[in-house]
């Protein structure tokens, strides 16, 4: 097994259309779940929420078009896209900060039906080591490096406190992991060739109040002209 994820980009696919994959492929597998075997371009970009020529031109670069008056099959795209995204493997992954969200990532059922394996918990806290958390014995982050080593570890999950986020970051790069997904509120410095993806659920909470308080104010501006319009 390789020691990270394949990145599609390097083999010649947009950035834009990579993030757009998991998206397809959630609405597909749903669509699986619920026996349909084939599915048109507009009913498969309107459950993934974009317009049908872009999932087109995304489709395409994978090599897949469609039959016209067809569609696509369903599980051959679902093969398709998984492959895309490394999912026909398995993909171990270590969460470091075992505090609530650490847990609930370590509980979530499904990570295991897409490629992905929880094999290791860390944590710093004495109190925390040893405790078991979805059939895993927590260790302490002392031992991250021989973790790394000894359960081949390919994604890093950073779910610390921010100040430890950074030396978690460091040490997982050292040991081998090209791949972090961070959770931690704060922006990681990491070598060049190592991917990091941030997960900010604040910003994304202040982005939605953005949109609702505009809402809003157009609402209100709406029941003024209402008011001008009846007096």
């Amino acid at each position: 097994m390789t020691s990270r994820p394949p990145r599609p980009r390097e083999r010649g696919i947009p950035e834009a259309t990579v993030a757009r994959l998991p998206v397809y492929l959630r609405a597909l597998q749903t669509l699986q779940d619920r026996g349909t075997l084939t599915v048109s371009s507009e009913d498969l970009a309107s459950a993934a929420g974009v317009n049908s020529a872009k999932l087109r031109k995304d489709l395409s670069h994978l090599g897949s078009y469609g039959t016209r008056g067809v569609g696509y099959e369903v599980e051959y795209l679902v093969y398709q896209i998984s492959r895309e995204l490394g999912l026909t493997q398995d993909w171990a992954v270590a969460i470091a900060g075992i505090g609530n969200l650490g847990r609930a990532l370590a509980n979530y059922g499904g990570f295991g039906t897409r490629g992905f394996r929880i094999a290791a918990l860390l944590d710093a806290d004495p109190a925390m080591v040893g405790q078991s958390v979805a059939s895993l014995d927590v260790r302490h982050i002392d031992n991250l490096e021989e973790v790394v080593r000894s359960e081949r570890v390919s994604i890093g999950v950073i779910t610390t406190p921010a100040v430890s986020a950074q030396g978690v970051a460091t040490r997982f790069v050292e040991a081998g992991v090209a791949s972090i997904l961070n959770f931690a509120p704060v922006v990681l410095n990491v070598p060049d060739g190592v991917d990091v993806r941030k997960v900010d659920l604040s910003i994304e909470l202040q982005i939605l109040a953005f949109h609702a308080q505009r809402r809003a104010d157009g609402d209100g501006r709406g029941a003024e002209r209402a008011g001008l319009e009846l007096t």
